[in-house]
């Protein structure tokens, strides 16, 4: 072009190589124009971690780009790999974190919740919360608590719901994104408070048991054998009796009254054998509707000559649990049995056995009655073994009732108020 402007004169050849330059121009700009834009849509994509385009079918380049056009993609399926492999890795956690046993809580500076597992939900019994005031539906304290507690601090907190919980709360503290987070484990101890408390009574029943028989056995037996020696010693003497009949008469209602007090005690500390003795459990599938039919039917014998109204509700009829039938069937008869006893004298004395599965599916089985009620002051200490509020009770059945609860995984709780007791069991 540059040539022909100096040296020729053929304006026409001239003119068609101009238009060419300029074409070419325009398919230069064009081309480097597509090479920006391949670009910045290749980072694009790593930047919104947008990896659904494909850069193998753009030969609008021409060949020269296909190794370019290559390594684009092999840049962006490792980046597909790795995300991939980062939501497999987060799915894992998340599904790990919400079947762990242990209730855990995490939110941020603002209280907002981030993370609350099913563990969490079914403690405190709520399905949703956003914000950590949210909780207060469930607990009051908790609520109050989150907020202000540190890193590795713990905290007991008890719950009363369905049944008595006593949470241990446990706190630590991360940062994720230039965010602080609280992360908080909540976990219910209360089953293992009430198996250490019942091991220890156990244990301490074995000691007194063992002290109180070597002790209270010779004496009762000292005094069978000094009882009989004076008996054979007054009638030899016959007349030659020195002390008066009246003394005689002491000392042997003395003697004999030791020794049937010292065969009473035996018999009172031998009877707690059982405390220590429950057999483990022998699991199967049982019907609740039958369980409980046997207990009203065997009630309702005891109990004809009396105004006694025994009931039974199983909803639904084909309820099941999972549990040793002959252990529970005494628990229940226990529980049954107290109740009839605390409504001797009542007019229309009406107990009623319930079964049901509550929120979380886990069979529930109740023994209500129209009674007095337990007073407030006996309500704490009922568990408690050889604590009776009968006179001729021992004080072993509600602690061995809660034994077999806990050897079945399950609770034995209580709530009383003048003309309503409810005992429930629940697995």
């Amino acid at each position: 072009m540059i040539w022909m402007i100096y040296f020729s004169d053929k304006y026409v050849t001239m003119f068609i190589i101009g238009l060419i330059i300029l074409y070419q121009i325009y398919l230069l700009v064009q081309y480097v124009e597509q090479t920006n834009q391949k670009l910045t849509r290749f980072l694009e994509s790593i930047k919104y971690s947008d990896f659904t385009g494909s850069f193998t079918r753009d030969s609008g380049l021409g060949s020269s780009f296909r190794e370019l056009n290559n390594a684009f993609e092999e840049v962006i399926n490792a980046f597909q790999k790795t995300r991939a492999e980062k939501e497999e890795n987060l799915r894992y956690l998340h599904t790990v974190v919400q079947h762990v046993g242990i209730g855990l809580i995490a939110f941020d500076q603002s209280q907002k919740i981030e993370l609350m597992n099913t563990a969490a939900k079914r403690l405190l019994g709520i399905n949703h919360a956003r914000f950590v005031k949210e909780l207060s539906k469930a607990s009051p304290e908790l609520a109050a608590l989150l907020p202000t507690i540190r890193a590795n601090e713990h905290a007991l907190i008890r719950l009363e719901q369905d049944n008595e919980k006593q949470l241990s709360i446990h706190a630590t503290e991360f940062k994720m994104q230039g965010n602080h987070y609280r992360l908080v484990s909540v976990q219910n101890i209360q089953p293992e408070l009430e198996q250490k408390e019942l091991e220890s009574w156990r244990n301490l029943t074995r000691v007194l048991r063992h002290e109180i028989m070597n002790s209270i056995t010779p004496i009762a037996s000292l005094s069978g054998t000094i009882k009989e020696m004076f008996d054979m010693d007054t009638r030899d003497m016959g007349e030659a009796v020195l002390m008066d009949k009246e003394t005689m008469e002491d000392i042997t209602d003395g003697l004999y009254t030791i020794q049937k007090r010292c065969n009473g005690l035996v018999h009172f500390v031998d009877a707690y054998r059982s405390f220590t003795t429950i057999p483990k459990p022998n699991f199967e599938q049982v019907s609740v509707r039958s369980l409980l039919a046997r207990v009203v039917n065997l009630m309702k014998n005891d109990y004809r000559h009396t105004p006694m109204v025994i009931e039974c509700q199983v909803q639904p009829d084909e309820l099941e649990v999972h549990a040793d039938p002959e252990l529970i069937e005494m628990v229940l008869i226990n529980l049954t049995k107290n109740a009839a006893e605390a409504m001797l004298q009542d007019s229309h004395p009406l107990i009623q056995l319930k079964a049901f599965p509550d929120a979380h599916n886990r069979i529930v089985v109740e023994v209500c009655d129209n009674g007095p009620g337990i007073v407030p002051e006996a309500l704490d200490k009922i568990f408690i073994p050889f604590y009776t509020t009968k006179k001729t009770g021992s004080g072993i059945g509600l602690s061995w009732s809660r034994q077999i609860m806990n050897l079945h995984k399950g609770t034995l709780n209580v709530k009383s108020k003048p003309g309503q007791t409810v005992f429930t069991m629940r697995f």
